[in-house]
C-alpha cells in the first residue's frame, strides 16, 4: 500500500512540514515518486515515522532518536546501547524535574507574599523589579 505524504502524516499525526524535515535531514529515506511526481510512501516508511514520533513524543532529541534507529536495525547486537541513551535522556529529564521544583518553590514564595491591595503595594511585581 502507498502512502501520499498527507495520508502518512494522518497516519502518524505528523505534520507535512515535519515529513519534508526529516527526509531533509535523513531520518527518512526520500520516497519514490508516482509518475505526477507524488511522493508515495510505503508501510516501511509508516513504521519508520511511528517509531520516530514515539521516540520524539517522549522526548528523546533528533540525535538520540537517529542513533535509535540505526541500533534498531542490529537484531544481534545486545541492547545495553539502547539502554544507555535511554538512562541518559530518563536522567536529564530527572535534571528538569528538579529545576522545575526549585522554579516553582521560588515562584510559591513570591505568590505568598500577596496579600490583596492595589497595583502600587504589590509585593509580587515588587519581587520581580530590579533591585
Amino acid at each position: 500500500m502507498a502512502f501520499t505524504i498527507g495520508n502518512l502524516g494522518k497516519a502518524t499525526n505528523t505534520k507535512v512540514e515535519t515529513i519534508r524535515y526529516y527526509e531533509r535531514i535523513g531520518l527518512l529515506a526520500k520516497p519514490d515518486r508516482t509518475g505526477g511526481n507524488y511522493r508515495a510512501y510505503g508501510q516501511d516508511a509508516l513504521a519508520r515515522l511511528s517509531f520516530i514520533r514515539r521516540a520524539r513524543d517522549l522526548g528523546f532529541s533528533l540525535d538520540q532518536v537517529r542513533e535509535l534507529l540505526s541500533l534498531s536495525s542490529q537484531d544481534q547486537r545486545d541492547c545495553r546501547s539502547v539502554d544507555a541513551i535511554a538512562n541518559s535522556h530518563l536522567a536529564e529529564i530527572d535534571r528538569k524535574l528538579a529545576d522545575l521544583a526549585a522554579l516553582r518553590r521560588e515562584l510559591s514564595a513570591v505568590i505568598a507574599l500577596c496579600d490583596g491591595g492595589t497595583i502600587a503595594e504589590c509585593q509580587i511585581l515588587d519581587a520581580l523589579a530590579p533591585r
